[in-house]
């Protein structure tokens, strides 16, 4: 199988259940520079982040940025390409502790504040919240805004083994566009049950060369287990050559 975005996704997150049931997340950092592919995923607290290697500048509003936030008493995630990731989290945080239901419409409002990226392609905001529901179930949204275009967000229904996701391009490497709100959310169904198991399989599947380079920089996988905590993996290009 091959990436559900074509070679060049750019940045991709998935949320939804495993094949047994448990809820998960996946996310892809893919770039076509030598500067964009110069970034690893490190774990961190409750927090897996996107740093820079070595000596290279921090560019905090577009390459090196929180990517996914755990909360290990609630069992709440959040997983986005940019520093909204912690305004996601501290929203639905509140919701929950409040008592109020986490719908789409509070991170529609967060990525409308923070609009696209500021780059050349005006690279897209994109987000995923696991959270739960005052009935204790499980509540997956996903959710993106595009350049000149107010942020939509997608509550999705979960299915055990399938994941649904979002990404910021629709996958041409030589000219990336950026993926549009209106178009069919990707989906995965991996057979594996583990963070390890989620992390490779979308990074296997995403192989791709630009200009004779390998464009994946890392994957990262959680699992949410059954006593609340999140279990996470992270694979890294430099950690893999």
């Amino acid at each position: 199988m091959s990436n559900p975005n074509g070679p060049y996704p750019g940045r991709q997150l998935f949320i939804g259940l495993t094949a047994d049931s448990r809820p998960a997340l996946a996310y892809l950092v893919t770039g076509r520079s030598p500067q964009s592919r110069e970034r690893l995923a490190v774990a961190a607290d409750d927090s897996i982040r996107i740093d820079p290697i070595g000596q290279q500048e921090h560019v905090p509003l577009r390459f090196h940025y929180p990517s996914v936030k755990f909360d290990n008493q609630t069992g709440m995630a959040v997983v986005s390409n940019g520093i909204q990731t912690e305004a996601i989290f501290e929203t639905y945080r509140l919701l929950l502790i409040a008592g109020t239901a986490p719908t789409g419409d509070y991170l529609e409002k967060v990525l409308n504040g923070a609009g696209s990226e500021p780059d050349s392609l005006n690279t897209p905001r994109i987000a995923g919240v696991i959270t739960s529901a005052g009935d204790g179930k499980p509540v997956f949204i996903v959710g993106i805004v595009t350049q000149g275009a107010p942020a939509r967000a997608f509550e999705v229904k979960p299915e055990p083994g399938v994941l649904t996701g979002i990404s910021t391009y629709k996958g041409s490497l030589e000219s990336p566009e950026a993926f549009g709100p209106a178009s069919e959310l990707p989906r995965l169904q991996p057979s594996g049950k583990t963070a390890k198991d989620l992390a490779e399989y979308l990074y296997e599947i995403s192989e791709a060369t630009y200009q004779g380079d390998d464009i994946r920089v890392c994957a990262i996988g959680g699992v949410l287990s059954g006593d609340g905590s999140w279990s996470h993996h992270i694979i890294n290009r430099h950690q893999t050559e």
